[in-house]
């Protein structure tokens, strides 16, 4: 956009963050973030490097919202799970956040911070750097994955609810399937991702332990894989 004075709008790398967080990641886009601010794309170019730089900056400035809390009377799988739950409700608010992640993580400064941070909370239960960097990437990468999948659910949210019925009620008819299906409880989405993480976050725990070197963890996982 040109003023009246045939000079370009003039923007800086702040305009393009809040210009992409106002759009949001499932959003944006070089095009889209030109729209909002009234310039041309290439004018982004002066200040990100292309679809990748445009991401990283957006990105990085969502995850630096994210402020972890921790109870100290939380045991190990507690303090895990809430970890999980975190960043699932984080990833959540933020659709197209989880993508972001999944794609290469971290790409910057902010989500560096939060794996230091997921690291160090760890350490007190007696873990080496190591082996929490796996168990808080491990926890994190399975609430990330939940979080995108729901939220896929919520993007295609018209119709869900009659093709689900007809689902289940195929499932309820079938020979097969039919009588295990009906016993199974109903659950929120929220409820059985908790189950199922608990779950998970207690077979990492069983087989990395505080004080068990990440090694051992690999050869023990490795063994049980080629005995498969």
């Amino acid at each position: 956009m040109v003023g009246l004075r045939g000079r370009a709008r003039r923007i800086e790398l702040d305009d393009i963050v809040r210009a992409g967080r106002d759009l949001g990641m499932a959003r944006l886009s070089l095009n889209a973030v030109a729209a909002e601010l009234g310039v041309s794309a290439t004018a982004l170019y002066r200040h990100v490097d292309g679809r990748w730089g445009l991401e990283r900056v957006v990105g990085e400035s969502l995850l630096a919202d994210l402020e972890l809390h921790t109870d100290p009377t939380h045991d190990l799988e507690r303090h895990l799970l809430s970890f999980g739950l975190q960043i699932r409700d984080h990833v959540l608010a933020h659709p197209g956040l989880g993508t972001y992640m999944q794609t290469l993580f971290p790409r910057g400064d902010a989500g560096r911070r939060l794996m230091v941070r997921s690291v160090d909370d760890l350490l007190p239960f007696g873990y080496t750097p190591d082996v929490a960097v796996a168990l808080a990437s491990a926890v994190a990468g399975m609430s990330i994955n939940y979080a995108v999948a729901e939220q896929a659910q919520r993007d295609r949210a018209d119709g869900l609810d009659d093709q689900r019925r007809d689902v289940t009620d195929e499932l309820g008819a079938d020979a097969h399937l039919g009588e295990a299906h009906r016993d199974l409880p109903a659950l929120e989405h929220t409820e059985y991702m908790k189950l199922i993480l608990t779950a998970s976050i207690r077979g990492l725990i069983s087989v990395a332990p505080p004080g068990r070197p990440l090694d051992e963890v690999i050869a023990d996982l490795a063994a049980t894989g080629m005995g498969a």
